[in-house]
């Protein structure tokens, strides 16, 4: 495959909010002699770096941008609502999106949910980054909607957030360019997939046997069974041979012997 054994390592991008430790603690298990590189790339340059080959794939935000590029979806997240921590919303275990009709509700220029209609009161600027919006969440200016896994990045401890029903989920995916499917991303694939080291589709297991050891497995496999009449097994005997050499009392009672006359 191009790349992967060019190049023994594995660039893996990812956007803000994506925990990947426990894919790469499996990856550094099964493939220690290849490197793994973390690249932390923003929502709205996740797709050019892996086009532009600054990462071999990515943990991004579905929808994938174009169909050049590959994908599987992993998992879906709980969407909040950050609030500060006196605030009515506080209060309760959950809300929905019309419960937020009078609030006014920051939508940053990074804004990662796909809207139809934003819930609440639209500010009167939007916020460049989904780090400034937070900050103005603290200030009392606003509340802010976003996938769970980013207000725990961004969490202060005068914030809190609730679940909030009835607005857009976002979906986490690993994604790759498709005409680079390479025997690493094969790997990485069945690592996310939660595929064991020994699984017919991985291939982790056969890379690290040695050459030697598949193919003495693989002539045993190949190894004919012992024949009651033939050569040893060290022999270098036709299939003829051999048949000619076990079937002679067989070939016998085949045709009676002619009399003598």
């Amino acid at each position: 495959m191009t790349g992967s054994e060019a190049s023994p390592s594995f660039r893996l991008a990812y956007v803000p909010g994506v925990t990947p430790t426990k894919w790469v603690r499996i990856w550094n298990e099964r493939l220690p002699g290849v490197p793994l590189t973390l690249v932390a790339v923003s929502p709205a340059e996740a797709f050019e770096v892996l086009r532009d080959g600054g990462a071999d794939a990515g943990l991004v935000r579905l929808p994938v941008d174009g169909a050049d590029l590959s994908a599987i979806p992993l998992y879906t997240e709980t969407t909040v609502v950050v609030v500060p921590k006196d605030h009515v919303v506080a209060a309760v275990d959950e809300v929905s999106s019309e419960d937020l009709a009078d609030e006014i509700v920051l939508r940053p220029l990074d804004d990662t949910l796909d809207w139809e209609q934003p819930p609440g009161r639209p500010a009167y600027e939007r916020p460049a980054t989904t780090a400034d919006a937070v900050e103005l969440v603290a200030a009392g200016v606003g509340l802010l909607v976003v996938p769970q896994s980013l207000a725990r990045l961004h969490h202060r401890k005068d914030l809190t957030y609730r679940p909030v029903s009835g607005t857009p989920e976002s979906r986490i995916a690993l994604s790759w360019p498709e005409d680079r499917t390479t025997d690493l991303v094969e790997d990485f694939i069945g690592i996310v997939r939660g595929r064991t080291v020994n699984s017919s589709r991985g291939r982790a297991r056969t890379a690290a046997e040695p050459k030697s050891k598949r193919a003495d497995a693989g002539g045993a496999r190949r190894k004919p069974a012992a024949t009651s009449g033939g050569t040893k097994s060290g022999g270098t005997s036709t299939g003829r041979g051999a048949r000619s050499g076990s079937g002679g009392a067989k070939g016998s009672k085949r045709g009676k012997p002619r009399r003598r006359s």
